[in-house]
């Protein structure tokens, strides 16, 4: 089966779509360094608990932002949030290098860190969601996803490659370039124009229970909560049991989620989005089991690879079924939520797993976060089976 050839009014690679790919590259692989963070922390004496703790405060103040983004977005266009959100980044990036001992300092960083990226984050995927032709939103949504799954990769290939070379300080300068890299390539963004009918919104609170949504959101902070099993502790995983490393797990799992999107972004919409939903949950829930029974690196990369085609259809999916179901004057408040339902997930996650792994360990842990995905998809298929 090959996709049909688009009409040519339903182009994705146009100039604007690149630009804002490519700014949404260079930020998300200057946040992607501080996957590196646990180790810096457990450096200055951290427990995974309180590494928990210090990634679920950043995650905590992206969700409280979240409602204003998504009205100032709607309100007053996307361009607004990616300036004042690269602003920011750049300056948190740069703070870093003044911290020496976990204490308030730390907190108000992270807090500041999560409020950018979700300005960041939220703001860029609402502006590509603007550009993507309705007929081809979940192939256009993988595709720009590629520009937030690379730096997943090079995030951690290049914080071993600086960690082996240096020190903490020279990955904190590095993401400081990288951060103003994408704020100089976003002054060039420009805000498409909303027609009068598009303009009226109910805010973001009608947008938040909208009930077509509601299972989105649901699913959605299963998802993200699995994920926080290794995107916050796969660092301190890897210290502890010494199999595989970052850049290895990150780099299998971003060629698979990468490579899924270029030669396969079209499938969902023509088999339908459920029928490839459901196997991408079981490949994410199978990978994280074999991190929880892996005992050498090879598996490491293996559950890399399984839970990266996991994700490759997983995130477009839901997000093209909240753009598909949001109204367009609310799409910067759908995709605000959306967005922040990945801080929900690190903020539920963060604590709730690093206890885990304090009372039973790192198996323990990984399992729990399976046994989540599994679940989430059964209730999911109950709740949304009639939409």
């Amino acid at each position: 089966m090959q996709p049909k050839h688009p009409p040519s009014g339903d182009r994705l690679l146009t100039a604007p779509f690149v630009l804002c790919s490519a700014a949404n590259l260079l930020q998300g692989l200057a946040f992607n360094l501080y996957l590196h963070l646990p180790g810096f922390l457990k450096q200055l004496g951290a427990g995974e608990a309180q590494i928990g703790f210090v990634f679920g405060l950043a995650a905590a103040a992206a969700i409280a932002v979240r409602p204003a983004i998504g009205r100032i977005m709607d309100m007053q266009g996307r361009r607004i949030v990616i300036w004042a959100g690269g602003l920011v980044h750049t300056a948190v990036c740069a703070l870093y290098l003044y911290i020496t001992t976990i204490g308030p300092n730390v907190y108000m960083i992270r807090a500041a860190h999560g409020l950018a990226e979700a300005a960041l984050f939220g703001a860029f995927f609402t502006y590509a969601a603007d550009l993507i032709p309705p007929s081809r939103r979940t192939e256009g949504i993988a595709l720009f996803g590629v520009s937030g799954m690379l730096p997943i990769s090079l995030g951690g290939l290049l914080g071993d490659a600086i960690l082996v070379r240096a020190d903490y300080a020279v990955l904190f300068r590095t993401s400081i370039v990288l951060a103003a890299g994408s704020f100089a390539l976003s002054l060039l963004l420009r805000d498409r124009t909303l027609t009068v009918d598009e303009l009226p919104n109910r805010g973001f609170f009608a947008t938040l229970v909208q009930g077509d949504l509601l299972p989105v959101w649901f699913l959605g902070t299963i998802f993200t909560t699995a994920l926080a099993a290794y995107f916050t502790f796969l660092k301190t995983y890897v210290m502890e049991t010494g199999y595989g490393s970052v850049g290895s797990f990150f780099t299998a799992y971003a060629v698979a989620a990468i490579a899924l999107r270029l030669l396969l972004s079209w499938l969902p919409e023509r088999v339908g989005v459920k029928r490839v939903l459901f196997p991408a949950l079981g490949l994410l829930a199978l990978g994280i089991l074999l991190l929880a029974a892996a005992t050498v690196g090879s598996e490491v990369i293996a559950a890399g690879v399984l839970c990266g085609l996991g994700h490759g259809f997983i995130f477009p999916i839901l997000s093209a079924l909240v753009v598909t179901r949001a109204r367009p004057a609310e799409r910067g408040a759908a995709l605000s939520i959306f967005t922040a339902l990945s801080d929900a997930g690190v903020l539920i996650g963060g604590p709730v797993l690093g206890t885990v792994i304090h009372v039973a360990g790192y198996a323990a842990m990984f399992t729990t976060a399976a046994f989540l995905v599994v679940a989430g998809a059964l209730v999911f298929a109950a709740w949304d089976s009639r939409h």
